[in-house]
């Protein structure tokens, strides 16, 4: 006659553990809402995960980060002229249409100035503060609205024939 040792007499009558597997489960949810909150601008950045963050920030009163799509701007007409009036001073002049799908924020502008040989005179990178000024403003570009600006720079060599506008 064998005699089962007291110790594993009561291991076929295992204990319930439900709070244990709350606190799991918590500390999961935990986890992945830190992961989330770290990873919240790449996540925002996600075409097919942006509406259901943007539903489930209204939920919350969270604010997404701002779409950011420089590509999405189109160029509709741009120019560079040297006003007759004012030697030394070109005139920057340019045209575009936000179409993304989400309202972005006004993009960098990348101007290059180069000479006839195509060699790059100068250039520089105007934030939305340097071409829009005072003039009052939306923060973002809704969806197929355009924006206009111009702006003077102060011409960096003579022989300014092309120029390239790149959007940031």
């Amino acid at each position: 006659m064998s005699r089962t040792p007291s110790f594993i007499a009561g291991a076929s009558a295992r204990p319930r553990r439900s709070g244990e597997w709350l606190a799991a489960t918590l500390l999961g949810l935990a986890l992945l809402a830190q992961l989330g909150w770290l990873q919240r601008e790449r996540l925002a950045a996600s075409p097919a995960l942006r509406p259901l963050l943007a539903s489930a920030c209204g939920a919350l009163g969270c604010r997404l980060p701002a779409w950011r799509e420089p590509a999405a701007f189109v160029l509709l007409s741009r120019d560079v002229i040297a006003p007759p009036d004012r030697p030394g001073v070109l005139r920057v002049q340019a045209s575009f249409r936000n179409d993304a799908r989400w309202p972005q924020p006004w993009p960098v502008l990348a101007l290059t100035l180069s000479d006839m040989t195509g060699k790059p005179l100068g250039a520089r990178r105007f934030r939305p503060a340097d071409y829009l000024g005072d003039a009052p403003h939306t923060a973002e570009i809704a969806p197929g609205q355009a924006g206009q600006i111009a702006f003077d720079v102060v011409e960096p060599a003579p022989g300014v024939v092309g120029f390239d506008f790149r959007f940031e």
